[in-house]
């Protein structure tokens, strides 16, 4: 199994799950068609779309990509905004396509449908991969445009709930920019300091700075530490006051992400 990230757009990653054959795969979020064109003259045949929610730099490539193969199956969340779905997929369903079996989680909150795909192979090559869209990043989380506080901090509390050696695909490499957030509630987190350390060496060798791994973001992500004392702390001194719970702890904490300027 091979995983690749096909940069995009500004900052988008596209997936591509490559079969034993290393040809065949599966594409999660094409924003854009061009890149996974690109990737099929060398070799790679896409076998099936996995869309996370229906913002246009996940599914903008769609169309073109099902005019160059067709038949070829989209699944994607029962969302009328998203038109060239073939599959319509729930929390609960089981995707099976070209050999994969992929668990469809469904994660409100950056918008009312969005799902993640999880794929336990933890039998057979020992991976598993979350592919999480917009709503859990590297360091971070997805902005609140649809769902509410409670809505994400629910569906933020059941990915980190996975297994410590999940690798996270999430949607966009915002990893720097997140770490410099996170460093500012987390100022002593040595787990946090290493790996920004980590992620700006992979970005000054032109790397990508993802798939972290779910035990990662549960050390250093603030999304997945807002029941921390470290972080209560640092809403305390920026409310003057302790929250009044988890939801509100959660909520403080992404509007402070949402106006924070490095």
């Amino acid at each position: 199994m091979r995983l690749l990230a096909l940069p995009a757009l500004s900052d988008n990653y596209i997936w591509a799950l490559c079969g034993s054959d290393d040809e065949t795969a599966l594409i999660v979020d094409p924003g854009d068609a061009a890149p996974v064109l690109a990737a099929a003259a060398n070799g790679l045949r896409p076998v099936g779309i996995l869309l996370t929610h229906h913002h246009n730099d996940h599914i903008g490539g769609t169309a073109a990509l099902r005019e160059r193969w067709p038949g070829l199956p989209v699944f994607a969340p029962d969302d009328e905004r998203i038109g060239d779905a073939t599959v319509r997929v729930d929390d609960g369903i089981r995707v099976h396509v070209a050999g994969w079996t992929l668990q469809v989680l469904a994660v409100p909150g950056h918008t009312r449908s969005h799902v993640a795909y999880y794929l336990d192979r933890s039998g057979s090559d020992g991976q598993r991969l979350l592919f999480s869209g917009d709503t859990l990043f590297s360091l971070g989380c997805g902005r609140l445009f649809e769902g509410t506080a409670a809505q994400m901090l629910s569906s933020l509390t059941r990915l980190a709930a996975l297994p410590d050696d999940t690798r996270v695909c999430c949607g966009h490499e915002y990893t720097l920019a997140n770490g410099a957030f996170a460093r500012v509630v987390e100022p002593d987190n040595p787990a946090l300091s290493r790996r920004i350390e980590q992620a700006q060496s992979m970005r000054n060798a032109g790397r990508p700075s993802v798939p972290s791994s779910l035990g990662e973001e549960r050390a250093t992500n603030p999304f997945l530490r807002s029941r921390e004392a470290s972080v209560l702390r640092s809403l305390i001194a920026r409310l003057g006051r302790a929250p009044a719970d988890e939801v509100e702890a959660f909520a403080e904490l992404r509007r402070w992400k949402d106006g924070f300027q490095a």
